[in-house]
């Protein structure tokens, strides 16, 4: 719809939500598609509902009931209790029914065809886990966690550690790095904006989503020569705030304050590397 209503022809996205799922999806319009993977590595932050005692094939409230059990006994101390163990560095098993490549096809297609799907734990970090409400059967909790981390999953084994199985129903991205929600807008409104002409308001510089990175000021001569991907070896009184470090990322800027690229820092050669030049 962004791309048709709006016109530019290159636009992605940087991590799709489930189809139940609502919340935060970042749009990239033109070259700011270019940047979609440090997008991607931004933390997040969900809010999701738990049930207990019910298992489904898909992990969420979507898929056919596997087993049922009774949860009655669950407390709130030991949801919290059985939560410590999710929190930190964790391999975690994605859903059959993801978007997982097997073999190079989406294991959720073979999970439809009634195939059996084996697919690898895989590390994921969860920085923080909140109980917002504890109500067994249901249970509310928000997590913050990095890039590639399913919280279907997390759902799916939380239910497997208390010993009555459990699905999430219900789940909404509140945050992605600095995007928050409460500044979002909804497919409805931005319709709307797209028949007024408002909708270039919502666009927000591409470097918003890169503000973990650190910042150069490029000299002019430095300027042209990454412009033209070349390596350049950049003043020290210009890295005041920086202290380069072999594979380090900045953002890198021209005098003016447009932005210029990303570049790296070889520690080898001393010289800092384009590896994205913005025109």
């Amino acid at each position: 719809m962004v791309r048709r209503r709006s016109g530019v022809k290159r636009v992605g996205h940087a991590g799709t939500l489930d189809p139940a799922a609502t919340g935060v999806l970042l749009v990239c319009l033109g070259q700011a598609s270019r940047v979609s993977e440090y997008l991607m590595g931004l933390r997040k932050v969900y809010r999701a509902t738990v049930r207990l005692g019910v298992s489904t094939t898909t992990y969420d409230a979507e898929g056919e009931v596997t087993a049922t059990a009774d949860a009655s006994g669950i407390t709130h101390g030991m949801v919290r209790e059985a939560l410590k163990g999710f929190v930190g560095e964790i391999m975690q098993t994605p859903p059959a029914y993801s978007a997982v490549k097997v073999d190079g096809e989406r294991a959720y297609r073979m999970a439809r065809r009634g195939e059996a799907v084996a697919l690898r734990a895989r590390r994921a970090v969860v920085h923080r886990i909140d109980v917002l409400r504890s109500d067994p059967p249901e249970i509310e909790i928000e997590v913050e966690c990095g890039k590639g981390t399913y919280i279907r999953s997390l759902a799916h084994d939380l239910g497997q550690a208390l010993g009555c199985g459990a699905h999430l129903s219900a789940l909404r991205r509140t945050r992605v790095g600095p995007f928050s929600v409460e500044d979002a807008v909804t497919v409805e409104e931005l319709d709307r904006e797209f028949e007024d002409g408002t909708w270039r308001e919502r666009v927000q510089p591409m470097d918003c989503g890169l503000m973990h990175l650190p910042a150069i000021t490029l000299h002019i001569e430095d300027e042209k020569d990454v412009r033209h991907g070349q390596a350049v070896r950049i003043d020290e009184e210009r890295l005041t705030a920086v202290e380069a470090a072999p594979g380090l990322e900045c953002r890198a800027y021209a005098e003016d304050g447009s932005l210029v690229g990303i570049v790296v820092y070889d520690g080898e050669s001393e010289m800092w590397r384009p590896r994205k030049v913005f025109g």
